[in-house]
């Protein structure tokens, strides 16, 4: 009896013709040439302007060890963090106690050792920590790299996405903060955004409106429950606030901060005022006053600055100003986000190390300006000609001249074979290539190169070196 190879093992295989079809998990994306053409064109964006404010690129592995990771994000930041099964048997070395008992919060730990990185700033402190002898204070460095959350998905949340990072860390000045709200408003800008809010607060001011409201001890409960203000309502915030044991008297104390003036240096004025029996209240309001102030002399391009005390952000390392970029009208949340954290490193060896960064949410950016028609045609554009292949002779010469335009900084094709010209123009149609080069005897007679525009067929006889100033 013949043998049958693997491949049509597998094709005959009853299991294989009943394979439902091949998916993807749920918060994950693929990205095609289209989209990667417009994801580059908004990293290069990004990475642009952190380097003209003097930032360095680094990387970090895309998981890093679990006890890493864990208790730098609060309770529900922990849940979220996609943990990796020990190699081999895992289960030989359970916390069998912890198993018998369904303590899946224990039993984790005795199954997993790795887990997948959160977000970019815990990885930078370990880094920071472990390399702190070569490295010269304060340092600046940027990083665009892929993260994971067990978030539920839906419109502009994903499970993996990127994050464009940029951090400053050996430097409590607040000229620091400037600039980070420059970049937001540059990097925006060059992006076609218009009309963004870049809100501010500070770490201090909410604890200093928890010791106002005598809660000092529920801090964490009551940052985690009015940073969702935005999404659910005042309303809704109250009733979390009583589930978490707040007393109707504290939570009417939080009132002012619901009614806040719109003008910056009134809302200053309110909440000195609100604040003013809470030293650590009054230091972050100074902070946010010097910021303000600072932004105000230098202007900004097209963004808001906008003070908001209920800003929370839940994440426990923050302990100075923090900051979200929004887009009114936009479907997506917030696109942009970041604060001071003044002791991150001192939890992997390093006290006394104050820095503070943000990050750009490049998935949403990327809805935002699709939602709004605002990606330029030239972001979704790869190659710019492509050479008509009619036989051999033609096809040699055809690859000459498009390493010289290539080594030009020209994006050129050759198709590769000589098929129909009908084919030949349908695949420079579908991929939406502008010109078409046509090369027959009599252009390799005279060196010259006839060039057709697709758009209106106009077409015109140049020298190889004449073409890019024609393309334009």
């Amino acid at each position: 009896m013949r043998r049958l190879c693997q491949r049509c093992i597998l094709y005959l295989c009853p299991f294989n013709l009943t394979m439902s079809k091949p998916s993807i998990p749920k918060g994950t994306r693929d990205f095609g040439p289209k989209e990667m053409a417009r994801r580059q064109w908004i990293f290069n964006a990004i990475r642009t302007t952190f380097e003209r404010y003097g930032f360095e690129p680094i990387e970090t592995p895309a998981f890093e060890n679990l006890s890493t990771l864990t208790g730098k994000y609060g309770d529900e930041g922990d849940q979220l963090i996609f943990k990796i099964l020990n190699n081999g048997d895992f289960l030989e070395k359970a916390d069998k106690e912890a198993l018998a008992a369904g303590d899946s919060k224990k039993t984790s730990f005795s199954i997993s050792k790795k887990a997948l990185r959160y977000d970019l700033t815990v990885p930078f402190a370990r880094f920071v920590v472990m390399n702190q002898h070569t490295l010269a204070f304060p340092f600046k460095r940027y990083q665009i790299q892929n993260v994971w959350r067990g978030d539920r998905p839906g419109k502009g949340r994903y499970q993996e996405f990127y994050q464009c990072d940029a951090d400053i860390i050996g430097s409590d000045s607040l000229v620091n903060e400037v600039d980070l709200v420059r970049i937001f408003d540059e990097a925006l800008t060059k992006l076609g955004i218009r009309g963004f809010e870049i809100v501010i607060n500070n770490r201090k001011v909410l604890a200093g409106i928890a010791e106002i409201a005598g809660v000092e001890d529920k801090l964490t409960d009551l940052t985690v429950a009015i940073d969702k203000l935005d999404k659910i309502g005042r309303e809704k915030v109250e009733d979390e606030l009583r589930q978490r044991g707040f007393t109707s008297a504290q939570i009417s104390s939080l009132d002012p901060l619901f009614g806040l003036p719109s003008s910056n240096s009134s809302a200053i004025d309110m909440l000195r005022k609100h604040l003013g029996k809470s030293e650590i209240g009054l230091k972050g309001v100074e902070e946010l006053e010097v910021v303000v102030n600072y932004v105000a002399d230098l202007g900004l391009d097209n963004g808001v600055l906008k003070i908001d005390p209920t800003l929370a952000r839940g994440l426990n390392y923050y302990t100075g100003a923090i900051f979200e970029v929004k887009v009114p009208q936009a479907s997506v949340g917030s696109i942009c986000g970041g604060g001071r954290y003044d002791d991150l490193t001192g939890i992997f060896g390093l006290p006394g190390i104050s820095g503070v960064g943000i990050s750009f949410g490049a998935d949403r950016i990327y809805d935002v300006l699709e939602e709004f028609n605002l990606f330029p045609e030239a972001a979704g554009k790869t190659t710019e000609l492509l050479f008509v292949n009619f036989g051999e002779m033609e096809e040699r010469f055809c690859m000459k001249q498009a390493s010289i335009l290539r080594a030009a900084g020209m994006r050129v094709e050759v198709y590769p074979e000589a098929a129909k010209m009908k084919k030949q123009m349908k695949y420079a149609d579908d991929k939406g290539i502008p010109f078409v080069a046509l090369v027959g005897s009599d252009e390799m007679a005279k060196n010259q190169i006839t060039i057709k525009r697709m758009l209106d067929g106009e077409q015109k006889s140049l020298d190889v070196n004449d073409i890019r100033a024609f393309i334009g």
